[in-house]
């Protein structure tokens, strides 16, 4: 793409023009997650996979070879082919060397006259090695094949009685449930057919395991015991906790109940569970076996959620969230009781995005805990919460959650898309599922707010945003973002129009001032003297006249130091925390002036600096005005303004053509879309009446028109009276005085 179609998408009206794989309009090319078929095709050039020797050896049948050779009868992953005696591999036991001179290469020729007396002489030792050797090929290769015919019958007939064993013992175990999978292929092999002998009769340590664990939960008590030990490595896990007991009906009925320790709450376990279970054996009650499941679900057991599974899987997923799984004698099935309970930070204040009017409550490492929290602001029944799992080791919970009716449709799709395509054995941050999600990777502004206020996720999902919370991590992902959004905070909303618009002007000027303050004072300093008033240019001169390092390196070491501080400040005990501020600030920085290291006007820029990145309400965009202002400091290192104006524009352009879900990160302005005045300077509250258009909503009006029809301002005017003469035709208008 050339230089030009990037700037003109500075003023570009619509993002259609943005070719991008997924856009909120409809499908575009590669939209579908299925690879191409050049992905899928094997290419020519690739070698073939080559298989690894197989360490056990297996016997097979082989035909004889023409030649009357003998053959090996021990076969590898790697055929080996047959091998030929020849009379000039044969060495005579009687040490004659008539034989291997015949068959020789190289050796010194008789005279003629020799070889005529010799001839006859040769001829006759020719053919007696030659019938000797013939008689020896022969019965080498008749012992060798009758013993290769043993070997492979009786390794034939033991895997075959070994195969029988082993199916008929798991078929045991599993008591019809679970019966071992045995076909024709795994006991018998075939002579003819080389490739498929090598592997079948042999089990793996997955077929073991699948044999040992079935897919069904059988009705032995005592075998199902074993397979929850061997499935949570009892005894050497010690956080699994069996406990036994009795539930005494008609008939008593041995049961026992699972639960994991510091994940299950033992209150509710006793109080809710086993007592309950326990102590209705004093008031026995007919009926059988069969529907003492039921019983206990519907009539013993008075936990607020209570489901009955009969696969090994869902209950194994259950007992590791928390939950109790209740085993009776006699039923293949299991009762899984809700006894969640671990130990977790109650909600408290923000840490990163503190306001002082407006909540302060943030979220925790609780997942419900933080789904609750926004349900309760945005009490709506069209608030849907989705659950996934990620995680082919240790599954995490995710949930995903939208307003019906409000959301784009596409937009759902395509998070949950990107979601579901994400493999990896463990997630444990929201943060990790940022970096898996996001397009393009490797651009420096973030693509999704991650944030810890409950009233901020209530109110992007008011405007049609989408949000995902993601296992343990206090801090939820909104989904899809502006470069905008990223500046604002909360606190604007809570506040009238004149002070949040003030505020947000302050913050938009350190958000420049934060990247180009250190960048602008080198290209002044080195470059464009002449732009500066003299005065201050000999003042700027008299305090470097004693300063040893170049501008540019000054100006380094100073933000490296400044990075020093900071990076201190966050990783020690809070208790020292502010030591560390008044030590790198007051006294290296005095040091520094004092022993003519530095010159004291760069410590005020680089503190203006510092305080400008401060002033930034997201996290991730503070560090990426953090990496910026290094880029643009080598920038007005080699060429003064002119590599500013360069960087700025390369900036602007990479920014518009950046897309988060298919919405460009400039957008209402670059592409321009009409929206409420709420993206630079905040409007009255009473104006924004739309919802935000590059998001393309199903409802994009979210207030009415006029919500001060009370005030005269409001009810008198041209557009009020427009209004009232549309929704009452009927009613004749009022005429002026």
């Amino acid at each position: 793409m050339s230089v030009w179609s990037k700037i003109g998408r500075l003023f570009a009206v619509d993002d259609t023009i943005l070719d991008e794989d997924f856009s909120l309009l409809g499908k575009t090319k590669g939209r579908s997650g299925s690879e191409p078929e050049s992905a899928q095709m094997p290419r020519q050039d690739d070698p073939p996979e080559k298989e690894p020797p197989e360490e056990e050896q297996v016997a097979e049948p082989e035909r004889e070879p023409e030649d009357g050779g003998s053959t090996n009868r021990i076969k590898y992953r790697k055929t080996i082919r047959p091998r030929k005696i020849g009379r000039a591999a044969q060495v005579e036991k009687d040490g004659s060397e008539a034989v291997r001179e015949s068959e020789g290469a190289g050796g010194e020729r008789e005279p003629k006259a020799t070889q005529a007396s010799r001839g006859d002489d040769r001829e006759k030792a020719e053919q007696k090695s030659d019938g000797t050797g013939r008689e020896k090929d022969a019965e080498g290769a008749q012992k060798s094949d009758s013993k290769g015919r043993e070997k492979e019958a009786e390794a034939a007939q033991k895997s075959d009685s070994t195969g029988r064993e082993k199916a008929a013992e798991a078929a045991r175990k599993s008591g019809g449930h679970g019966r071992a999978r045995e076909t024709e292929a795994d006991v018998q092999q075939s002579d003819d057919d080389d490739s498929s002998a090598d592997g079948e009769g042999k089990e793996t340590p997955d077929d073991l395991e699948e044999e040992a664990v079935p897919e069904k939960i059988g009705a032995s008590l005592a075998e199902n015991r074993e397979r929850v030990e061997f499935i949570f490595r009892m005894p050497t896990n010690a956080d699994v906790v069996i406990r036994d007991f009795w539930v005494v009906d008609h008939v008593p009925v041995r049961a026992f109940a699972v639960f994991l320790e510091g994940l299950s709450d033992t209150k509710i376990i006793n109080e809710y569970v086993l007592e309950p279970l326990m102590l209705r054996a004093k008031e026995p009650t007919n009926g059988g076996k069969d529907d003492l499941l039921e019983r206990a679900r519907e009539m013993l057991v008075p936990g607020n959620q209570v489901a009955v599974y009969d696969a090994w899987t869902e209950a194994t997923k259950q007992i590791l969230t928390g939950s109790t799984a209740l085993f009776f004698e006699g039923i293949d099935k299991t009762l899984v009781v809700a006894t969640n309970g671990w130990a977790h930070r109650g909600v408290g204040e923000t840490k990163t995005e503190t306001v002082v009017r407006g909540p302060h409550d943030a979220f925790t490492e609780n997942l419900r805990a933080n789904t609750g929290l926004v349900r309760a602001r945005l009490r709506t029944e069209r608030l849907i919460t989705e659950m996934m799992q990620i995680g082919e080791l240790a599954p995490t919970d995710l949930a995903i959650m939208y307003v019906d009716g409000i959301v784009n449709p596409a937009l759902v799709e395509e998070v949950k898309r990107r979601i579901e395509a994400v493999k990896v054995d463990f997630l444990q941050d929201s943060g990790q599922l940022e970096q898996f999600i996001e397009e393009p990777p490797r651009g420096l502004i973030p693509r999704m707010m991650a944030t810890e206020r409950p009233d901020r996720v209530a109110q992007s999902l008011s405007e049609g945003f989408v949000s995902v919370f993601v296992g343990q991590s206090p801090y939820v992902l909104i989904m899809p973002t502006m470069l905008w959004s990223l500046i604002h905070t909360p606190e604007d909303a809570y506040l009238r129009f004149p002070f949040g618009s003030f505020i947000r002007l302050i913050r938009f000027i350190a958000f420049v001032a934060a990247m180009l303050l250190p960048a602008i004072y080198i290209a002044i300093t080195n470059y464009h003297p002449e732009m500066i008033p003299t005065d201050l240019m000999l003042t700027i001169a008299a305090a470097r006249e004693k300063v040893p390092f170049p501008l540019v390196l000054e100006v380094l070491l100073m933000e490296l130091a400044l990075e020093l501080i900071r990076e201190a400040g966050i990783r020690i005990p809070n208790v020292i925390g502010p030591t560390i501020g008044i030590v790198g600030a007051l006294i290296l920085g005095q040091a520094a002036v004092q022993a003519a290291v530095i010159s004291p006007l760069l410590v005020i820029v680089v503190a203006v600096t510092a305080l400008s990145a401060f002033t930034m309400p997201n996290y991730n965009i503070s560090f990426a005005v953090r990496t910026l202002r290094f880029l643009f400091i080598f920038l007005a290192a080699c060429w003064g303004f002119y590599g500013i104006t360069l960087g700025v524009m390369f900036m602007s352009m990479h920014w518009a053509q950046t897309k988060s879900f298919g919405v460009p990160m400039l957008t209402p302005i670059a592409p321009f879309k009409r929206s409420s005045p709420d993206v630079i300077i905040r409007g009255p509250i009473y104006e924004q009446e739309m919802r935000p258009r590059p998001l393309y909503p199903q409802s994009l009006r979210r207030q009415t028109p006029f919500t001060r029809s009370w005030a005269p301002t409001t009810h008198d005017s041209e557009e009020a009276r427009r209004k009232k003469a549309k929704e009452n035709p009927d009613r004749e208008p009022r005429s002026r005085r």
